[in-house]
């Protein structure tokens, strides 16, 4: 079993990195762990105190829960990994049922601020991109996922994204092994990237 993680700012094009990944290989060879499924859960405030949330700081996630189901699936363990709906701010009854794979991608803005996640990590992939472009891409995602008007992404943008990138996201580039311009244009890293990974499976 290999792990990779794979960080970058919102909208650097981490799912593209991702799925062309799973591409890669063959129908159940990957499972992917999702940091954003790990959001603590805070159905105990008001909706209108969840919607205030930060959820761009380290402290937004229960890293406790995700290392451990990461543990679980390193030892041959499936696991229910949570879900979180960002329309409520809460975390769903409904779980994923999540087995073991020889390629475990863990996937998120915020994976390699935590040492403890860090260091489970075989590769450590950081995808970056210019901040108009994760602007624009965070712009298209948020108005028709989550149904937000372009005021109030910008206005999230500038009170938080912008800030929280600039303080726990960017520093974080540091721990990677790999860094990837361009997110998913890249070919030419991602082609390297897949080749390595092939080669540690074989070993």
């Amino acid at each position: 079993m290999i792990v990779i993680g794979i960080a970058g700012g919102t909208g650097s094009g981490k799912t593209t990195v991702v799925r062309k990944i799973i591409e890669s290989f063959n129908e159940g060879e990957v499972a992917v762990i999702p940091q954003d499924s790990y959001y603590r859960d805070n159905s105990d405030m008001p909706l209108e105190e969840r919607q205030k949330l930060n959820f761009d700081e380290p402290a937004a996630i229960e890293w406790e829960l995700l290392v451990k189901h990461l543990k679980q699936l390193k030892e041959g363990h499936a696991v229910e990994q949570p879900t979180y709906s960002y329309l409520t701010c809460t975390r769903l009854p409904e779980t994923i049922h999540v087995e073991p794979r020889d390629i475990i991608i863990v996937e998120g803005i915020l994976i390699l601020c935590d040492p403890a996640l860090r260091d489970m990590l075989d590769i450590k992939i950081f995808v970056d991109a210019d901040s108009d472009e994760r602007l624009i891409r965070v712009i298209n995602r948020d108005i028709i996922e989550r149904g937000r008007t372009v005021e109030m992404v910008l206005e999230r943008y500038e009170r938080v994204l912008r800030p929280m990138h600039l303080q726990h996201i960017e520093p974080t580039k540091r721990y990677a092994d790999l860094i990837i311009p361009q997110g998913g244009h890249n070919t030419v890293a991602i082609e390297m990237m897949k080749d390595y990974i092939s080669h540690k499976l074989r070993l």
